[in-house]
């Protein structure tokens, strides 16, 4: 019997040191991935990063990149980047409020962004534009080859959502966030915040290669059907 329990033993140890490599595995490959997706998307973008520039300047006033503090993995804070698509003085207050009200009632959004307001007044012309096709995000490739993000994963929070947590939430927290993920690629607008939260769970607990080629390869045609619906 001694045995039989010190050879269940040695399989549990074997079976738990796998997973352990597997995982390690599966990071180093994900983040060499992520290098160079995003040095060479980076260089071909250039172009389109220069065009969009220029008409953030001439649209209105401002800054052409938004900068914004968000939650990274494990909750670390980071400075996030994206095309900037509102007024310079945009108040933070009203999406605080509509996060919190969506996140109370249970409801799903009616835009097709990441919890945008619906007919913000803030957005400028040509941040419409950039937000219907999703250009504003791509700054966040720089994060990407920062390490701060990768190309796959849970969207960083506002400090003020993560604050808006149940604790069951917080699991999304525990791998580094993405551009895109599960839920943008699983009815996008059509799910509640909750329903949100769960598929970025799921990913957390199911994540591999396989999962993230699927989810980028999705992304596209996801984001395309998005801006003919806007």
């Amino acid at each position: 019997m001694a045995e039989i329990a010190q050879s269940g033993e040695i399989r549990a140890h074997r079976e738990e040191w796998g997973q352990v490599w597997r995982r390690r595995a599966y990071a180093v490959a994900k983040r060499l991935g992520d290098i160079v997706a995003a040095t060479v998307l980076l260089l071909l973008l250039a172009p389109l990063f220069a065009i969009v520039a220029l008409w953030i300047r001439a649209d209105s006033r401002g800054p052409i990149f938004f900068r914004q503090t968000r939650a990274g993995r494990d909750g670390r804070p980071f400075a996030m980047y994206k095309f900037r698509s509102m007024r310079a003085d945009a108040d933070e207050a009203v999406h605080r409020q509509y996060f919190l009200e969506l996140l109370q009632s249970g409801q799903t959004q009616d835009t097709g962004g990441v919890f945008k307001v619906p007919n913000d007044r803030r957005v400028t012309r040509a941040g419409a534009v950039l937000r219907k096709t999703s250009i504003d995000e791509l700054p966040q490739l720089w994060n990407v080859l920062r390490g701060q993000m990768s190309l796959v994963g849970p969207r960083p929070p506002i400090q003020y959502e993560v604050d808006a947590y149940e604790p069951w939430m917080r699991e999304r927290l525990a791998v580094t966030p993405g551009i895109t993920g599960l839920w943008q690629v699983s009815g996008r607008s059509r799910l509640s915040v909750e329903e949100m939260f769960q598929l970025d769970v799921e990913y957390v607990r199911r994540r591999s290669l396989l999962l993230d080629a699927k989810i980028l390869l999705l992304t596209v045609p996801t984001v395309l059907a998005s801006g003919r619906a806007a």
